[in-house]
């Protein structure tokens, strides 16, 4: 379709038109296929939980353990201003430059292609087999309330379940996976904040004991913990610990960069979602690990089993919380949180999908994956890479196995790396983003969102993931141990060599600062945001709307429609 005027236009062509030359129709959305139908209320919900797994909930207690309450909350508060930097630099460009493929594509298009070679497929399996991680997990937290599920069948029966429910979201409209994310988050967010009301409430002694233990926990060496050595190295080492826990716990701008192709006026709509990110970062994460180095104790004997000896590891019964609950005597919440802890997994599944399926689009786009992958269905989904992607849950299968699904789970923890190479990229992309900026002369003050303190974030930022990406798997030299150490760094050893491949085989090179392409789909967006005829919808309207209070019979998303002239003999 074209997007306002012929090239009779152009051209400055002021011969007559024929009638039949010119019919009406919608700007163009996207300058590929994918389709805008995430609404705000969507977008939010994904910004705010679409990215929350059970690393808050269950695998946050081994950072307690290694590190101490105050260790934790300070490893959480350090990652946590370090993704909020990630997030300065993706929601600016993100933001401007909605595409397919996110920041993978920006990456390739404004620093190097051997870059979004090298980041897209890294992104790809890091998503990809994370799918079926997350369906083994889905199991392991069924078996909190009956042993009867970890039996082969019953697994069987689980893992196809969730496998038709993930292919029935993603095979429909995008619409259905927002819809999806958006119940589902909403779930996390029930949880999070029924966990921090329960450490409150307990804390100042509304518990069946009447112990008002504030910050008991703390105290008797209880902030600082000894790990692997003793004294200040000890503690250091602790740090060091939480700090793991930290770095797979935090994440989040990647997700908000993806879903931005689909999103209803991205301009306002992912701005929005951005800077979410910030309040979610503060109240979830930093607060999660407040709360939860308030309620456990960093030596408690059933978190120190869970550690120690894996009992009940990847269940509710490993969450800090449960453990709590359990030595105040509440016995009902446990069953609470581990049915929302379903949803949680459940959801992250979902997201791993969506997002993988996208990123491969997004490559067949730059012609760094088959181009067969390009095909859409009318509805705007990639058909071919979802049909790729589906394959992958398949290897939740081996966990059918006892033995295997100790397989599955170092299977999954090789890509654990994979999100901070992304984040990585994405500071260093900002980079080569800015300095095109200054030689072009584009005054980022005129995009829709811009920046603080930049490009000193991007640096900041980018220097400490590459150091932590290099050190957070040091244990496997204390003593050294094989297994250890490609567990730690088979991403560090073998993504690298992906942009040496592509780069000698494609010959390709870094982009100058004044050849980068600052215009690209900035137009296309423009003119798509320009079309609509209604002011946007808040977050908080559309959901009073979605229970029928104050529904408008046009939507907040009438678009005017365009006057495109096409070539003679063109058939409408």
């Amino acid at each position: 379709m074209g997007l306002l005027s012929s090239d009779k236009e152009k051209s400055g062509d002021s011969s007559p038109v024929a009638e039949d030359q010119v019919a009406e129709g919608f700007v163009s959305e996207n300058a590929d296929q994918l389709q805008r139908h995430l609404a705000n209320r969507q977008i939010q919900l994904i910004a705010i939980g679409g990215s929350i797994g059970t690393a808050l909930f269950v695998s946050i207690g081994g950072g307690l353990y290694n590190g101490g309450a105050a260790s934790l909350l300070i490893a959480y508060t350090i990652q946590s201003c370090v993704l909020a930097m990630v997030n300065n630099c993706v929601a600016e460009m993100s933001t401007a430059y909605p595409v397919s493929g996110g920041f993978i594509r920006l990456a390739g298009k404004w620093v190097d292609d051997a870059l979004g070679f090298m980041v897209g497929w890294n992104f790809f399996f890091y998503e990809a087999l994370l799918i079926p991680f997350e369906i083994s997990a889905f199991t392991l937290v069924l078996s909190f309330w009956s042993e009867d599920v970890t039996k082969p069948g019953a697994i069987a029966g689980i893992i196809v379940g969730i496998i038709i429910c993930y292919a029935l979201i993603n095979i429909l409209a995008v619409g259905a996976y927002g819809e999806a994310e958006f119940w589902l988050s909403g779930g996390k967010v029930i949880l999070i904040f029924s966990l921090f009301c329960f450490t409150f409430i307990t804390m100042v002694g509304g518990n069946p004991q009447h112990d008002a233990y504030g910050f008991r926990n703390w105290k008797h060496g209880g902030a600082f913990r000894e790990y692997i050595d003793t004294g200040d190295l000890g503690r250091f080492q602790g740090f060091l610990a939480a700090l793991t826990s930290a770095l797979f716990t935090v994440v989040g701008p990647e997700y908000i960069s993806m879903v931005a192709a689909e999103a209803v006026r991205p301009r306002v709509y992912i701005k929005a979602a951005f800077k979410m990110v910030y309040l979610r970062f503060g109240i979830f994460f930093i607060g999660g690990a407040l709360a939860v180095g308030i309620v456990c104790n960093s030596r408690a004997p059933q978190l120190t089993d869970v550690v120690e000896n894996g009992s009940g590891n990847g269940s509710a019964a490993a969450s800090p919380y449960v453990i709590a609950m359990e030595n105040l005597g509440i016995g009902v919440f446990p069953h609470i949180v581990n049915a929302l802890m379903l949803t949680s997994i459940f959801s992250a599944g979902n997201t791993y999908t969506y997002c993988a399926v996208r990123n491969l689009y997004g490559l067949a786009l730059e012609g760094r994956a088959p181009k067969f992958l390009r095909k859409c269905t009318r509805s705007g989904v990639p058909i071919y890479s979802f049909c790729i992607v589906m394959i992958f849950p398949m290897l939740s299968f081996v966990a059918v196995s006892s033995s295997s699904s100790v397989a599955i789970t170092w299977f999954a923890s090789l890509v654990t790396a994979g999100g901070l190479i992304d984040y990585f990229v994405m500071c260093v992309t900002y980079i080569f983003f800015y300095r095109a900026c200054k030689a072009q002369g584009l005054d980022r003050n005129e995009l829709p969102y811009t920046g603080r303190f930049q490009p000193y974030c991007a640096w900041i930022a980018a220097i400490w993931l590459f150091v932590v990406t290099c050190y957070y798997g040091y244990t496997c030299y204390l003593p050294w141990n094989v297994s250890n150490f490609f567990s730690n760094y088979t991403m560090q050893l073998f993504i690298p060599p992906l942009f040496i491949i592509w780069k000698l085989v494609k010959r390709t090179r870094t982009v100058r600062p004044h050849e980068a392409d600052l215009v690209w789909e900035r137009p296309l967006i423009d003119a798509y945001e320009e079309s609509f005829l209604t002011p946007p919808a808040g977050f908080w309207r559309e959901i009073v709307e979605l229970v029928g209070v104050g529904r408008r019979d046009e939507g907040h998303n009438s678009r005017r429609k365009s006057s495109v002239v096409a070539p003679p003999n063109t058939k409408f």
